[in-house]
């Protein structure tokens, strides 16, 4: 059976029932149908949250298909609850741009997922619809102000940064001209889309700690300059308010539950490779005061999501992990070491060994942080044995903890030893983790030191605009902001076609935005873009639904 198919055989429990294996009342429930509810702030206990075992799920650098973090994640979940743990799953919610784009759904898969599987990666609760509401009623703000005759605040239309935003996969949005059409269209001017989940607002939200936190962050907004060179704020346009209204019911996270009827939670979805790729401290927060155990996830490879959940999210929050989970593939192992994407169910041990230093690489900047790491090997039905005992032996010789993953298959059971591994390496964790800089570190001084400890770079290398825009970053106040790297997911490098363990690089930023009100600056290196496109064969075209409403090709 496909996923969604083995989604749409299990009867799901009432989400009250759901509920109640946290602890929480009924009438703290706001309901979204019978099988999903989005839950009140007050959860949230402060005093408890240092007891209790964060488990942060993150993966060596991925084939184009992505290898089964989320899975794993929500399969440890499940294992730890087997184990007789009391454990939640808090993960982020799917964009539709990947949905109906490369991937076809992000909700696990096989025995490991969430459900309503369908809802959460089409709608859900409509949290992505209130941020890109929120994002575009500024960007309407922006354009309003620079057309008005009384209160225009003399916004140059040349300096604006703010991008109007969109929950899809679209190249054609760009870079645009907006405003066009005489006086009544407004003023011309460059400008384009970011994707919903690379939006400013997703940060914010994912990031703030309450409502009041929430709308100070959208106030801190840099929107651009005056023609005089004076800094313009979202707090300017007085825009804060009415978009942290926008905002009042996505800020609650949502409860939802896995297959196996333990309870998970989904809030925030931005991406690893183009923004901070954690789901939100609310959500973490929340997850923390109902259970012992809580799994969370960090987008695509260590070097990405892991980073930035350390480096951005611990430190803005007061967090810290009691261990990692490091999800490794044979495939993927196999591709970094040269063998061709369509031959990775093939078996060959050569391949594979000379994919291992990509495996290693991340244990060594995972280790830098200084918190213990599990390797988690995301079994495939192809995989043989060779390969299997290979991997197993190696991550043995170098010391580290590993276990096979079978989630997919055999659901929490199948991820019975990996959850005893991960609780054994918790309770070694003797303190907290030491973040890769320093805040006081000027932003080039934190480059360099991502650059060199996570990716293995030599060199930071900026372009003039970049190295103009960062002056003026540093002049408004910014210097010690942390920074979130904007990088190819595919490779270690920001050139997606060095696989394995690239030796000899440098890091090129060609320029720089940055999210003030979220609390971060944002290299851009090489050619990543904050606006994907479709492929050639998105899987919009496999999904359809027929007469009775069944969806047929969300996977």
């Amino acid at each position: 059976m496909t996923d969604l198919q083995i989604a749409q055989s299990v009867t799901p429990e009432h989400i009250r029932m759901i509920a109640a294996k946290l602890d929480i009342p009924e009438d703290q429930l706001e309901y979204y149908g019978s099988n999903k509810a989005k839950l009140p702030l007050s959860l949230i206990d402060p005093d408890t949250l240092s007891e209790k075992n964060l488990i942060l799920v993150t993966a060596i650098t991925p084939t184009p298909a992505g290898e089964g973090k989320t899975t794993v994640s929500i399969g440890l979940g499940d294992g730890l609850n087997h184990i007789g743990k009391k454990a939640l799953t808090v993960i982020r919610e799917p964009s539709l741009g990947p949905v109906f784009g490369i991937k076809g759904g992000a909700a696990g898969g096989g025995r490991s997922q969430v459900i309503p599987m369908a809802d959460i990666n089409l709608h859900f609760t409509g949290d992505f619809n209130a941020v890109e509401k929120a994002n575009n009623l500024l960007a309407a703000v922006i354009d309003n102000n620079i057309q008005a005759r009384k209160g225009n605040l003399g916004i140059d239309p040349r300096t604006v940064l703010w991008k109007r935003c969109m929950d899809m996969n679209d190249r054609g949005l760009r870079n645009i001209i907006a405003a066009l059409g005489g006086k009544s269209g407004g003023v011309p001017r460059e400008t384009g889309f970011n994707i919903t989940a690379a939006s400013e607002i997703m940060a914010i939200l994912c990031l703030s700690e309450d409502f009041e936190d929430l709308q100070t962050r959208i106030g801190n907004i840099y929107v651009g300059d005056t023609w005089e060179g004076k800094p313009v704020f979202a707090r300017d346009l007085k825009a804060e308010g009415a978009m942290a209204v926008l905002l009042k019911d996505a800020i609650k996270p949502n409860l939802v539950q896995t297959l196996e009827g333990n309870p998970a939670i989904i809030h925030g979805g931005p991406f690893a490779n183009i923004a901070q790729g954690t789901n939100t401290v609310i959500g973490t927060k929340m997850g923390l005061s109902l259970a012992d155990y809580v799994v969370t996830e960090a987008g695509f490879g260590a070097d990405l999501g892991a980073e930035k959940f350390l480096n951005i999210k611990c430190r803005a929050a007061g967090l810290s992990p009691k261990a990692i989970v490091l999800v490794a593939t044979i495939r993927a192992l196999k591709y970094h070491g040269g063998k061709p994407l369509g031959e990775l169910g093939n078996e060959d041990t050569s391949a594979l060994r000379a994919g291992l230093p990509n495996l290693e690489r991340h244990l060594a900047s995972l280790k830098s942080f200084g918190l213990p790491v599990v390797v988690a090997i995301n079994n495939f039905d192809k995989d043989t044995d060779a390969e299997r005992a290979l991997l197993m032996e190696h991550c043995q010789s170098l010391g580290v903890p590993v276990a096979i993953s079978k989630g997919w298959a055999e659901g929490g059971k199948g991820c019975e030893a990996l959850a005893r591994k991960v609780v054994e390496a918790a309770a070694t964790c003797n303190g907290k983790f030491s973040p890769t800089y320093d805040l006081s570190d000027p932003p080039r001084k934190k480059m360099e030191k991502i650059c060199k400890t996570i990716y293995g770079a030599e060199n930071v290398i900026l372009t003039n605009k970049a190295s103009r825009q960062l002056r003026r970053f540093e002049e408004l106040g910014y210097g010690d902001l942390p920074v979130c790297m904007a990088k190819t997911q595919k490779s270690l490098s920001d050139d997606e076609k060095k696989l394995g363990r690239p030796e000899n690089f440098d890091i090129n930023i060609r320029e720089f935005e940055i999210a003030a009100g979220a609390g971060f600056i944002i290299p851009i290196a090489g050619n990543i873009l904050r606006m994907p496109g479709l492929p050639s064969s998105p899987a919009s075209e496999r999904i359809t639904i027929d007469r009775d409403g069944n969806i047929e090709g969300l996977f």
